[in-house]
């Protein structure tokens, strides 16, 4: 792919990478404007074979397009802004998926002027049900920010936050598909527990959940009407509920997404 105005560059091909490549090849985009630099070999010829898109090293990737998309692990992001400092430019915006890396962190790597735009997905991101919030950096403007929404938009949904939030959003939907995970895990040992094989109780547990999303989100009702149609006067539910105040899972919950909000400030702090 030679350099294109409206290319976008993949800057690491790993599981949000890939995701992101894929949800965007489905969308609006095509091979033809996208570029994936990855240094790992298998993992390239994996991307090629499976994408058919361009994958190539890093600072090529960079050379080829506009919008650079930060999609390494956390750890390894150091030395990849050391790597593409010197040919990122004015011209380029850069989008982080990096989690917990600020964009003052990026900004101060590049050239000054460099439009930094700072995105927190979350997993579902590899089956385009993410939930993603994005803030902008010193330089970042409103068109950036589109540009941004535009490309994590191919995975699922997305809405603008001041940066201070993010903290915030990464301990409810970055780090939240992992409680939803641990309830039905609980979930699912309960039923083995009452008897059920474990592929019926899988089963019965999932669609549950996934019904009481959809509910969620399409009925526009408050999640407390919606617990009380199901919770009839001494029936069954509420005296589960009963049981769930009891062992106080509403103030564990409360102290445990306080705690990820406060890893999230201090793993911020760390590369301040």
């Amino acid at each position: 792919m030679d350099s294109n105005a409206d290319a976008v560059a993949i800057l690491g091909g790993g599981k949000i990478g890939e995701a992101l490549l894929s949800g965007l090849l489905r969308g609006t985009r095509t091979t033809a404007d996208i570029v994936v630099g990855e240094k790992h070999p298998e993992r390239a010829a994996y991307l090629v074979e499976t994408y058919g898109v361009e994958v190539t090293d890093v600072l090529s990737a960079v050379e080829k397009a506009t919008t650079l998309v930060i999609a390494v692990k956390p750890q390894d992001i150091d030395s990849l802004l050391a790597e593409v400092g010197s040919v990122v430019g004015t011209g380029h915006v850069v989008v982080s998926v990096a989690a917990g890396v600020t964009t003052k962190h990026i900004e101060r790597a590049l050239p000054d002027g460099v439009a930094v735009v700072r995105c927190m997905p979350n997993t579902p991101a590899l089956v385009d049900q993410a939930m993603t919030a994005i803030a902008g950096g010193a330089h970042a403007e409103d068109d950036h920010l589109a540009v941004a929404e535009s490309l994590l938009g191919a995975v699922g949904r997305v809405v603008r936050v001041p940066e201070s939030q993010l903290d915030a959003v990464t301990a409810l939907s970055g780090s939240g598909p992992a409680y939803f995970f641990y309830l039905v895990e609980a979930m699912i040992d309960a039923g083995i527990l009452l008897g059920l094989p474990r592929t019926l109780a899988a089963e019965l547990i999932v669609q549950t959940a996934v019904g009481a999303a959809t509910m969620l989100r399409d009925s526009g009702e408050h999640p407390v009407q919606l617990r009380e149609a199901v919770t009839s006067p001494g029936g069954t539910t509420i005296a589960a509920i009963r049981e769930l105040e009891v062992h106080g899972v509403r103030a564990a919950l409360l102290a445990a997404i306080e705690a990820a909000a406060r890893r999230s400030r201090e793993l911020g702090a760390e590369d301040s």
